[in-house]
């Protein structure tokens, strides 16, 4: 298999080419890197891009859509939930539905939280070796994503999605992210600390906060992928759980 990332220097986005094999059918997850590297990749290899996946709507996943679109007269397909954020889409996603590309089998996984239609992509291709999981903007290295976004979902949702979706696939499982680094599920379960949280291996902070202007209690502040941190607060006035960024919280 053939695994390319292109990485956007500002917003740290991740747009991934994915290949059989030389000479094979091949796949972009993400359009909002530069297209040039993959490109590059795709023309060595002579390959034949057949789909373009999108793991949600936001700006930085999707700004190379068209490019994409129109090199290859690729469908770009993407979970119903966000046909009126994404605008257009060729082909509607559902949970479990099966993909092909060549000798590739992509899974795709409805995973809310961060978005109402997030999906992540299980890749699975020919030969040995563990399957590939590309998570989008739910979980990352060391870090998850936020739920108070354009079109987001509910902590309780993205909990949901991390830890029963995804957590229950194989430990092996290479993950790739929307944004920065690969891990493996084996790493987050481990080290990831809000995964840690929520297996309740790690206390809660529990101490008085100001987010986005609400007051609530800080449970969680640990560093995102861009240098910052992310939090998981419990709102005053409601009860309830998100995850933000660290940088709307003031202790």
């Amino acid at each position: 298999m053939i695994i390319e990332r292109s990485e956007h220097p500002r917003f740290l986005s991740n747009s991934y080419l994915v290949a059989e094999r030389p000479g094979g059918s091949a796949l972009i997850i993400d359009t909002g890197a530069d297209p040039a590297p993959l490109m590059e990749a795709i023309e060595e290899h002579e390959l034949t891009v057949d789909w373009v996946l999108l793991s949600h709507h936001h700006h930085d996943h999707v700004e190379h859509n068209e490019f994409w679109s129109d090199r290859f007269c690729a469908p770009l397909c993407g979970h119903r939930n966000e046909i009126a954020l994404f605008g257009y889409l060729d082909r509607l996603l559902e949970h479990e539905e099966v993909i092909e590309a060549g000798a590739l089998r992509i899974k795709t996984l409805f995973i809310p939280g961060h978005t109402i239609g997030q999906l992540a992509f299980l890749v699975e291709g020919p030969g040995p070796g563990p399957a590939h999981l590309f998570t989008g903007d739910t979980l990352f290295r060391r870090s998850i994503g936020g739920t108070r976004g354009p079109g987001h979902a509910t902590h309780d949702n993205i909990q949901r999605s991390i830890m029963e979706r995804l957590m229950g696939l194989p430990h092996d499982t290479v993950v790739h992210p929307g944004h920065t680094l690969p891990t493996t599920l084996a790493e987050e379960w481990e080290h990831n600390p809000f995964v840690r949280f929520w297996r309740g291996l790690d206390e809660a902070i529990n101490e008085p906060c100001i987010a986005l202007d609400e007051e609530a209690t800080l449970l969680v502040r640990a560093e995102d992928y861009d240098g910052g941190t992310k939090c998981i607060v419990r709102w005053k006035a409601t009860a309830e759980l998100d995850v933000v960024p660290g940088s709307s919280v003031r202790t």
